[in-house]
């Protein structure tokens, strides 16, 4: 009599897409549990952040909606760092590592990066992984000022924060005295540990639910079908290479060229950035982590759509740029307003894309946010405890499509929510006077661009109060598609009339009003070609003024 040998069937179809939508869910409550108990204001009020669960090999499976492409796509490379440094089989229930490791998935030291193995029993089924911005980790206040990585705040490699179930209270104290919001930058370390914890709940539940004992035949389905999607979609589209340049405003009177060339085949879409500028000594260089995430979120919004971001769909999307460029930086860089170079990379994708694709892509859009961002009393020396420091996001237009108007004051490419005033008013001395749309700000089109806001601040206590900047398209606006204007550029005054660089940090004295001016996002097609039932509407929300209505889009109803 033959020996029957126990084969253990396979997962169904049915049954493997009800777990992918599962673990969807996971990644999402993992990350809303880290939105709604954090410190910063960044995080707790605009969402900047990302959660994820992985495989034991270290692949990204599901990231969670709620989170920025920063985080997000730069975060999936993040847990394969950690497997180096602390190899699986070191690795035991109730560990958590932690690090801010800009060339190792977060770009700057302001995100900290947490990594949580995940144990069913004795044995490693997968990690959830999240990342947040953290609003001081030391370095200098001003963000325009350092010149290498190490003046940017405390560095932390890759290291256990707790260890089999027991907080490194040593590696705490040092985060502690290393932050100038100890309550808050602690705080958030413990947020982000926790919501790692309730992710790794959620997922052995699921897996107890399907009787699985491990998550590798998931896993495989999950990137192979997304892969496969992927890859199915960029074989419709035109191939060949196509480039793109882009000019920004950068410091010191020193603009910044980026270049790409685009690349799509059957085998997917390679962005090169051959020829872009070389490392500058201000502090926008980018980590190639960074510029990773960035193209790949302007191919995926253009192309992928609708294919949930994973380690499968990512693998289509490739990136290249040489060592020393501007966004391929090399530590010890400075790198902590990465963003300012970063959050522009889906324009200069999508000028790429343009050429190939011309009825689906966007003029150019505002793309960096426009925080604003106090620290006051401003005293010399300052007084440790006596001060504070608070940020809300606020955001400029969108570029136009070509079939519809830009959205205004909106986040885009970051997806970092605007923040309500009121909350960052509770928090420091300053009052928001005004705050609406800028009108006129969007370009003119055939599809007006969305427009950038208006907003007027003031220190309400009889101190010096010190506002930093740092933001882009101040000398060079969004521009235009197919004979669309561009956007306005940004601006930022006192209102006594002086002009403010916009990088930097500048004392505002006592009764002076800060006046901020986001960009516009340009507009697409001959603005006098413009449904004239849209510049009615146009004008009935003050949108646009009549003198614009007469003078550029020919309307004189």
């Amino acid at each position: 009599m033959l020996n029957k040998v126990s084969v253990k069937p396979s997962i169904s179809l049915i049954d493997k897409q009800i777990m992918w939508n599962r673990l969807l869910a996971v990644v999402e409550e993992q990350a809303q549990v880290c939105q709604r108990t954090a410190f910063s204001t960044i995080v707790r009020e605009s969402g900047d952040l990302a959660a994820g669960v992985f495989d034991a090999k270290g692949r990204m499976l599901a990231q969670a909606v709620t989170g920025t492409p920063g985080h997000i796509n730069s975060m999936a490379l993040a847990v394969g760092h950690v497997i180096d440094a602390y190899p699986l089989h070191t690795m035991s229930p109730g560990d958590v590592f932690i690090h801010n490791d800009p060339w190792m998935g977060t770009g700057h030291l302001n995100d900290i990066s947490i990594t949580t193995p995940c144990f069913k029993g004795d044995r490693l089924i997968g990690f959830l992984a999240c990342n947040s911005h953290i609003l001081d980790i030391g370095g200098l206040n001003d963000w325009a000022s350092s010149t290498d990585v190490f003046m940017e705040g405390i560095y932390l490699p890759i290291l256990k924060i707790v260890d089999g179930g027991r907080m490194n209270e040593p590696l705490m104290a040092v985060i502690r005295a290393n932050t100038r919001q100890p309550v808050e930058t602690v705080g958030d370390v413990y947020s982000l540990i926790n919501c790692n914890a309730v992710g790794c709940e959620r997922l052995l539940e699921m897996m107890e639910e399907f009787e699985l004992t491990e998550l590798d035949e998931l896993a495989d389905h999950v990137i192979d079908t997304s892969r496969e999607g992927v890859l199915a979609k960029i074989r419709k589209l035109p191939k060949g290479t196509w480039h793109s340049s882009l000019t920004l405003d950068g410091q010191g009177g020193e603009a910044i060229t980026l270049k790409a060339a685009l690349t799509i085949s059957d085998d997917g879409i390679h962005v090169d950035y051959t020829g872009s500028a070389p490392m500058t000594k201000y502090n926008f260089n980018v980590p190639i982590c960074y510029t990773m995430a960035y193209t790949s979120y302007a191919l995926g919004v253009s192309i992928v759509r609708d294919i949930p971001n994973n380690a499968g769909s990512l693998a289509p999307r490739t990136v290249s740029a040489p060592e020393g460029c501007i966004l391929n930086a090399l530590k010890p860089a400075a790198v902590v307003s990465r963003h300012l170079m970063g959050l522009m990379l889906p324009d200069l994708v999508f000028g790429a894309l343009r050429q190939a694709m011309p009825d689906l892509i966007p003029a150019e859009g505002a793309g960096v946010l426009w925080n604003l961002r106090v620290i006051g009393p401003w005293k010399s020396p300052p007084v440790f405890g006596d001060t504070f420091m608070a940020g809300v996001v606020t955001t400029g237009g969108m570029g136009a499509l070509p079939y519809r108007d830009g959205m205004s004051a909106t986040g885009f490419p970051s997806g970092v929510r605007g923040g309500p005033v009121e909350i960052w008013e509770s928090m420091s001395t300053a009052v928001v006077w005004r705050k609406e749309f800028w009108r006129d700000s969007g370009g003119a089109g055939q599809f007006r661009g969305g427009l950038g806001q208006a907003i007027e601040i003031e220190n309400i206590i009889p101190e010096t109060l010190s506002f930093g900047c740092s933001f882009e398209r101040i000398q060079y606006p969004a521009l235009g598609a197919f004979g669309g204007s561009p956007g306005a550029a940004g601006r930022v005054m006192l209102s006594n009339g002086v002009i403010l660089g916009g990088k930097g940090i500048h004392a505002v004295e006592p009764g002076l009003r800060v006046l901020v001016s986001s960009p516009g996002g340009g507009g697409v097609g001959d603005p006098t070609k413009r449904d004239p039932a849209l510049i009615r509407q146009d004008l009935e929300n003050e949108l646009i003024s009549p003198a614009a209505a007469r003078e550029i889009y020919r309307y004189y109803a």
